[in-house]
């Protein structure tokens, strides 16, 4: 049964702080975002919803009955993500005993490389490619292939880059990949059978290597807290 849906919290500029001036200016300047991207399809239609602000963009989105986003363009919609976690809850709870965790881990890391779902790596003409773990397509990859354009750390610093991605026909082979990758592989046998203990799973993912992102271990683990402590669908073993 789903969860009752707590109230949506407001945009991070209308919390307390700015007084009743910066309230209503704020609040005027988002009315204005929504207004024009409803009527013109975005301010002079030149760089659509991403000329939005984050908080236009979320109040976009509750209009619209789909929830409010992050930064990052992310669902923050508890529905959305309760749905994503249902969907691969067998296959997580199957590669968790292979892999020796607690499946909300296994959950934890789809929903942070697939943006609960929401951002799929998409192939050719746009089919999914059903990469929820974000797995490159290295040298010794003899799959299917999906080019997409990543966000990579190079020296400290941010670069998007577009590279080339496994590509499966279904979920469970997403997942069952990811299990032979991680149990093959010497570099991440810091990950293995760490139970439920979140920040060894993620320290050696990163460890490693798996991401390039400097804080890709605090995401994951913060990811891991919300959906042991937040309810998810996907549950702690015992």
């Amino acid at each position: 049964m789903t969860a009752a849906r707590p109230a949506a919290a407001l945009p991070a500029a209308f919390a307390g702080g700015a007084g009743q001036a910066g309230f209503g200016a704020t609040l005027r300047q988002v009315q204005g975002e929504v207004a024009d991207f409803i009527n013109h399809g975005g301010p002079a239609l030149a760089t659509a919803a991403t000329a939005l602000s984050v908080e236009g963009m979320a109040l976009r989105q509750r209009a619209n009955g789909a929830g409010a986003i992050d930064a990052a363009g992310n669902a923050q919609d508890p529905e959305l993500q309760q749905q994503f976690l249902a969907s691969i809850q067998p296959w997580a709870a199957e590669t968790a005993e292979r892999l020796g965790v607690a499946p909300h881990l296994v959950a934890a890391h789809a929903a942070l490389e697939s943006g609960w779902g929401q951002r799929p790596l998409r192939g050719a003409g746009g089919a999914d490619s059903n990469n929820l773990f974000g797995l490159k397509a290295g040298a010794g990859w003899r799959g299917a292939v999906a080019a997409s354009t990543t966000t990579e750390y190079e020296h400290g610093a941010a670069l998007k880059k577009t590279e080339r991605f496994r590509s499966y026909p279904d979920t469970a082979s997403a997942f069952r990949d990811y299990a032979n990758l991680l149990i093959d592989n010497p570099r991440f046998q810091g990950a293995l059978n760490t139970g439920q203990d979140a920040h060894a799973f993620a320290q050696g993912l990163a460890r490693g290597g798996y991401a390039t992102d400097p804080a890709y271990a605090d995401k994951l683990g913060k990811v891991a807290a919300q959906l042991l402590h937040g309810g998810g669908a996907v549950k702690p073993t015992p």
